[in-house]
């Protein structure tokens, strides 16, 4: 029996007491087929054209002054997110991106790093960030504190965002689904095209918030070059 609404997000499954949740993170390299890795297939192309564009994308958004080979850093980061998100929709298995434990885990460290390598390699450069340009000067202190407080939140951002959505749409259809049993017939048809609806949406939701987590990782990336 639950003990609260979101107790079954919780990591319940163990052996031996060791918990075997967190091992639904590496389920997505299951889902590779052993000829990707042999032959051009259609998974091949397909993942190719993705990560050509991904690539395309982040090298714009990094701008000339970024490291070669950065953006290999951030498509990973997409395709962790992406398969994880993905994973968490098909039944019993666990999602692991809904937990802050692994969403700020790798937004803290990306952050961290790129505060270290701005404010040590171009400090001049972070400063000036804290004052946007034309600030009266009046307001200059209060301008400080506002842009401090909002680069120190960053990395809360977004972690809270990526799990706030996934437990949001899997809450909905856990709990579409648990009135199933209590509805009549006639109404266990309209729930079940709610729910392909709200899977369909999910689906959407897990590409989206994956392509945001990286892209907002790549933007705060370059503003510290």
């Amino acid at each position: 029996m639950m003990t609260n609404l979101f107790s079954v997000f919780d990591p319940s499954s163990s052996i031996f007491n060791i918990s075997l949740n967190w091992m639904s993170v590496l389920l997505g390299v299951l889902l590779i087929p052993s000829m990707f890795w042999l032959l051009p297939s259609r998974h091949h192309i397909l993942w190719n054209t993705l990560t050509l564009t991904l690539h395309k994308e982040f090298k714009t958004l990094l701008m000339p002054h970024g490291h070669n080979g950065s953006t290999f850093i951030f498509i990973s980061l997409f395709s962790l997110i992406l398969f994880n998100n993905f994973m968490g929709l098909f039944p019993y298995i666990f999602t692991s991106t809904s937990h802050l434990t692994l969403t700020l885990t790798l937004a803290l460290p990306l952050w961290i790093s790129f505060m270290m390598y701005g404010w040590i390699n171009h400090t001049q450069h972070m400063f000036a960030h804290l004052v946007p340009q034309g600030t009266p000067a009046i307001l200059m202190p209060f301008m400080v504190c506002i842009e401090t407080i909002s680069n120190v939140i960053r990395p809360g951002t977004l972690a809270v965002r990526l799990t706030a959505n996934m437990i949001a749409g899997h809450l909905l259809l856990t709990l579409l689904g648990n009135t199933g049993p209590n509805l009549s017939s006639m109404l266990i048809g309209f729930l079940l095209i709610t729910q392909i609806a709200l899977l369909v949406l999910e689906s959407a939701v897990a590409m989206i918030q994956s392509y945001v987590f990286a892209v907002l990782s790549t933007l705060y990336s370059s503003e510290v070059n």
